[in-house]
């Protein structure tokens, strides 16, 4: 997972956009507030260019990993030390979300896999993402990637989602599994 990726991090305060762009990736000018009958965006101040930033949702693609009748959980460097949240990262271009969970997979754990099915489509605002969610059952050995510090092995039935962000996944799987 790489920092940001997936929400499923500690809670922070953060305002959007995240990222507050202060030019016009077209012509270089400066950006200046406008509402746009909607809300409030960023847009060119160069009357010949109008260029609008309009701070879309970056797609994250998150696994809940299922491997030898157990659920990896994973932890990033900086994160508390009990907290573990699910294996997720950014969407690549020209890649569909299948192959970005299972690319993530292989990245963070070493393990190859196979989609089971989309938990679903989840929105992160804290950190402006869309989250799409996969079932993965995952073989091999685990070999902790660099962009991790910790993975830790929980039984299905002691597995309980935490509040926003991955964790919804978590509960939807939880519920579909025991329902």
């Amino acid at each position: 997972m790489r920092a940001g990726a997936g929400g499923a991090g500690p809670a922070q305060a953060l305002r959007w956009p995240p990222m507050k762009a202060r030019h016009c990736l077209q012509c270089g000018t400066l950006l200046a507030p406008f509402h746009d009958g909607e809300r409030e965006r960023l847009r060119c101040t160069s009357e010949s260019c109008r260029w609008i930033f309009y701070g879309n949702p970056t797609p994250v693609v998150a696994a809940l990993v299922e491997h030898e009748g157990h659920i990896v959980l994973v932890r990033n460097p900086g994160w508390p030390p009990k907290f573990y949240g699910l294996v997720t990262g950014f969407l690549e271009a020209n890649e569909t979300p299948e192959a970005g969970v299972l690319r993530e997979l292989q990245e963070e754990l070493g393990l190859e896999g196979e989609v089971a099915s989309l938990i679903g489509v989840y929105s992160f605002e804290m950190r402006n993402e869309v989250i799409a969610a996969y079932h993965v059952r995952a073989h091999g050995t685990i070999v902790v990637g660099a962009e991790l510090e910790d993975t830790k092995r929980v039984p299905p039935d002691k597995l309980r989602p935490w509040p926003g962000g991955t964790g919804l996944a978590v509960r939807d799987w939880l519920a579909r599994r025991n329902g």
